[in-house]
């Protein structure tokens, strides 16, 4: 079902396709992201970024 779902949806897509300047929106929010991905993987995370785990807290009764 779902399948033909997204089916639909491309034809509907092919039929009526997006504006370039739609085209280029997308296309820099993706390179954005993978620029984003990059700069975390090559220089890493500040120190305020980073996640601290906190304890659980036990009530014993």
């Amino acid at each position: 079902m779902n399948q033909l779902r997204w089916l639909l949806r491309a034809k509907r897509w092919a039929q009526n396709p997006p504006s370039a300047k739609r085209v280029k929106f997308v296309f820099a929010i993706i390179a954005a992201c993978i620029a984003l991905v990059v700069v975390e993987k090559t220089i890493g995370l500040p120190d305020w970024m980073q996640v601290e785990r906190q304890t659980k807290i036990r009530i014993q009764h």
